[in-house]
């Protein structure tokens, strides 16, 4: 039996110049970046993480607001190194701060700062003496709480 030709043409087979761009826009961006890593110091070009060359205006990603501040100051020379890489003329140079790597590192677990049962005797003994209602009831609420804390925590 004759093999039946199939109906429609795999997605794949068909000419696709939408990821022939994407590739292209990837490899300027890749170049962008090493060309701005040639023209800043080691220190500071390692904190160069991302570019993006978005019409006439260039995003430089770095990873804090100290190091960014750092590369407003090489503005001309990094957009002058940039030129013959981009397509198009780039004349603003703009940095963004790549706030996925700050949330990315791990943060220690807060732990209250309990004040020594000497202290805490203290400020309830202290409560006692005080005029202010407010205030009275408030002190002795807190060291009553410190109280709690203290005798939980090992």
């Amino acid at each position: 039996m004759a093999k039946k030709p199939t109906p429609f043409k795999p997605a794949l087979s068909f000419p696709n110049r939408t990821f022939a761009y994407l590739y292209s826009q990837i490899e300027q961006q890749k170049q962008a970046l090493q060309k701005i890593h040639e023209v800043l110091p080691a220190a500071l070009g390692q904190h160069a993480l991302h570019c993006v060359v978005h019409g006439k205006k260039l995003l430089v990603y770095t990873d804090t607001a100290a190091w960014a501040s750092q590369l407003r100051f090489y503005n001309r020379a990094i957009l002058a190194a940039i030129a013959p890489v981009t397509r198009e003329s780039v004349s603003i140079m703009q940095i963004k701060i790549n706030m996925g790597a700050i949330e990315a590192e791990p943060r220690a677990p807060r732990k209250p700062n309990i004040p020594s049962a000497e202290q805490i005797e203290l400020i309830h003994s202290h409560s006692l003496t005080v005029v202010d209602e407010p205030l009275k009831l408030a002190l002795l609420k807190l060291s009553t709480t410190l109280k709690k804390l203290s005798d939980a925590s090992p």
